[in-house]
């Protein structure tokens, strides 16, 4: 029971950030319709530049607020360079180019990365665990649920009551009404570009922290997992992004803990997990769990 409990709050810590990372993926295909599968680039951007940032001298919320600020920008151009420029254009094109944006900058980061596991230094929480009873939790899987949590409400609260938040609702429900009402639908697409890198910077921070071995080459597969709790959730559902996360956190950190009793299902199963997850709930909701089902006149 005791090991249950510790994958049940590991596994929510977890989801979580897969929640930030697939708040990012729905909050672009909801203002410009683009599935951004340079989502993995922009956590790489922000985790590396924090990583980097804070083992040197500067302390580490600076180098936090320069990993934020480094993958918004980054997210920033790339919706000028790219998706604007080809906004008349296919959506498919458009997703295919930021596929291509992904490849090229993993590749330089990793490039810069080499051999080596760039860590997070002086972050607030360092390795130090908790211990709830019989539990323990390493701190910053406390800190990730914590801080991935107050992003979230914060971001609902925003949309709810802001006057950018309500344009951007605006604008996913119905974009040329939108258009005509005053919407400047550009800006609100950039905004969301802008808010996506920010989110994906913070949950790359949680996806490098201890007791994780830093970022390494294989990091932005990790982030790759958030796209299935976006999809199971439903693209266009922050709710369902959220629901997502929990369910794809959960599901791979039980498969971990109990791998030992899914030997026949062969191993690295926890990694092949989400996506399953994915193609069931994709095989009973097309929309997914909380997506707005398209009606088809026939």
């Amino acid at each position: 029971m005791t090991l249950f409990a510790q994958l049940v709050i590991g596994g929510l810590s977890l989801g979580s950030v897969y929640a930030l990372l697939a708040l990012g993926f729905v909050v672009i295909y909801k203002s410009s319709g683009v599935v951004n599968f340079a989502h993995p680039a922009l956590l790489m951007i922000g985790a590396y530049v924090i990583a980097r940032l804070s083992a040197g001298a500067l302390p580490f919320a600076v180098a936090l607020l320069a990993g934020v600020v480094a993958a918004g920008v980054a997210a920033l151009v790339a919706e000028r360079l790219l998706v604007r420029r080809m906004s008349g254009r296919s959506v498919i094109a458009v997703t295919i180019a930021t596929l291509g944006v992904d490849v090229i900058v993993e590749t330089e980061i990793v490039r810069r990365i080499g051999i080596d596991a760039y860590v997070p230094t002086h972050d607030p929480w360092g390795d130090r665990l908790v211990h709830l009873g019989a539990v323990v939790v390493p701190q910053s899987r406390i800190a990730a649920l914590l801080v991935c949590a107050g992003f979230i409400a914060g971001f609902l609260l925003w949309q709810r009551r802001s006057r950018w938040g309500v344009a951007m609702r605006a604008v996913a429900e119905d974009a040329p009404t939108a258009g005509l009402m005053g919407v400047r639908r550009g800006t609100v697409s950039a905004l969301a570009w802008t808010l996506a890198g920010v989110l994906a910077a913070v949950a790359g921070l949680f996806i490098i922290a201890f007791p994780s071995p830093g970022l390494q080459p294989m990091t932005a597969s990790v982030a790759l997992r958030a796209f299935p709790a976006a999809i199971i959730g439903g693209l266009d559902s922050v709710a369902g992004a959220i629901v997502g996360g929990a369910v794809v956190g959960l599901a791979e950190v039980l498969a971990q803990g109990y791998a030992s009793n899914l030997t026949f299902l062969g191993t690295g199963f926890a990694g092949v997990l989400p996506y399953l997850v994915m193609v069931l709930v994709l095989l009973v909701r097309p929309s997914g769990l909380f997506g707005v089902r398209e009606l088809h006149r026939v």
